[in-house]
């Protein structure tokens, strides 16, 4: 008897176990089958043919899960009126609606283009993480759509010998960056939080130099931090940009029959700061016979020859500019070129998508420069791995092209969302603290009083 009266115990805590976790299954688990507006995309990882792994992507849920977007309505001297700036020190005509005039192309065009995208229609945005609101009372971010990198470039380089008199600047990019400021102060939304849910684009390295700490608090979407502090930016609160083409997209398939160039670069010789290794693998390697390194600026014919290198080479050289990043490693990448990489401090674009070591080679620099070691290096690879590395480039080409229905712009924006929890985070710890550090741009450990009644 006992015997039974335990086994019908075990029986009935086992159903009671299984009715439980078939309701909480059925009401508490999103499923796929009950909703078809929620959609799984299978993704394969990198370098792999047998698993798969299943994303499931927050774009792909009802609106009201995406990331809320308050557009700024900035002053026209800000967004067009640079357009119209730039234009008419270029010798253009005065126009009545500046909203007709085309931006012109340039490495930093995603200002542009994010601005754009926001400008659209709702339907045109297919599979944006971020709905535009125009209810700032309902939104999580504001996006401030100022041209910081085209307002830098307005006013024409003056050749060498021009009086100053005669070549008098017709903008002042300073003087714009401020009044944004002033402005931005002004506003209810960017004084109730500090501007820390706030989203500007500050992608070319010098753009907002002379402002940059009074809109430290705000996400910034930059190239790189070559020209930021510590307490400026971080890739904990900020989000990197991958560059915008100018040369033109390769559009073939991988393999190596029309790629007889072992390494090319073509780009300016003579850089500052960390970019002076330019210099040094010039001398090494433009004696090399299946080597094509030569300077080159910013010219028609110069993207043209650009294109032509990258799409007839196995791989591109990508050393630091300036700063630690640079336009070619993302010409070379949509070039389905494999980039090598010496930079010893990077910081590169999704890197919680992309594995960069399975589409790129890094390079020590110290490493880089010691005579006959990298031609070496390149010439030991196999045309097999070469063709692995061409696959996972071929794979990732989209997150790389602005134009691209679901590519650079779509990707940013999934970048800027992520952001919003440890936005959230800062706000309301923020609130409570006692004593507030000015510099704290980021995420700071000290000071962690409560405020009280």
């Amino acid at each position: 008897m006992a015997r039974k009266s335990f086994l019908k115990q075990t029986l009935a805590t086992f159903f009671v176990v299984l009715i439980t976790y078939a309701l909480f299954s059925t009401f508490f688990q999103p499923s796929t089958v009950a909703d078809p507006s929620i959609k799984l995309e299978t993704t394969l990882p990198f370098n792999s043919a047998t698993a798969a792994s299943v994303v499931l992507r927050e774009s792909d849920f009802p609106g009201n899960s995406r990331v809320k977007v308050y557009l700024y309505d900035l002053p026209s001297r800000f967004t067009y009126g640079v357009i119209q700036h730039h234009s008419l020190a270029r010798g253009g005509s005065p126009v009545e609606d500046v909203t007709a005039l085309k931006y012109p192309g340039h490495q930093h065009m995603g200002e542009w283009y994010l601005f754009s995208d926001l400008m659209r229609p709702e339907s045109e945005r297919v599979g944006s993480p971020v709905v535009r609101v125009l209810d700032p009372e309902e939104a999580d971010l504001f996006y401030v759509p100022f041209f910081s990198s085209l307002s830098l470039i307005v006013n024409p380089i003056r050749p060498p010998g021009a009086t100053e008199a005669a070549e008098k600047p017709v903008y002042s990019d300073e003087e714009n960056q401020e009044a944004l400021v002033e402005w931005l102060e002004r506003q209810e939304y960017w004084k109730r939080n500090y501007g820390r849910d706030h989203v500007i684009v500050a992608s070319d390295p010098n753009a907002l130099y002379r402002v940059i700490d009074r809109v430290k608090n705000s996400v910034l979407l930059v190239s790189d931090f070559g020209r930021l502090r510590q307490d400026q930016g971080s890739i904990i609160k900020d989000v990197i940009l991958p560059y915008s083409h100018r040369i033109r997209i390769y559009d073939g398939d991988i393999g190596l029959d029309k790629r007889s160039t072992l390494l090319f670069f073509m780009g300016n010789r003579y850089r500052k700061e960390g970019g002076k290794i330019r210099d040094i693998l010039f001398q090494i390697l433009e004696k090399e016979d299946d080597v094509i390194i030569k300077h080159g600026a910013q010219s028609r014919e110069s993207r043209r020859a650009a294109s032509q290198g990258m799409h007839t080479s196995k791989f591109c050289l990508h050393p630091a500019g300036d700063t630690p990043s640079a336009c070619r490693l993302f010409d070379a990448i949509v070039s389905l070129c494999v980039p090598v990489i010496v930079s010893d401090i990077i910081e590169l674009p999704f890197e919680d998508t992309i594995d960069y070591r399975k589409i790129a080679i890094f390079v020590e620099t110290s490493t880089a420069v010691k005579p006959g070691y990298l031609v070496s290096a390149l010439r030991a690879i196999t045309p097999e791995r070469i063709l692995e590395y061409q696959k996972e480039l071929k794979k990732v080409k989209r997150y790389f092209r602005y134009d691209e229905p679901d590519g650079t712009v779509n990707e940013i924006w999934r970048q800027v969302s992520k952001k919003l929890p440890l936005i959230k985070l800062m706000i309301n710890r923020e609130k409570r603290l006692v004593r507030k550090d000015a510099d704290c741009s980021c995420v700071c450990t000290n000071g962690t009083a409560i405020r009280t009644l």
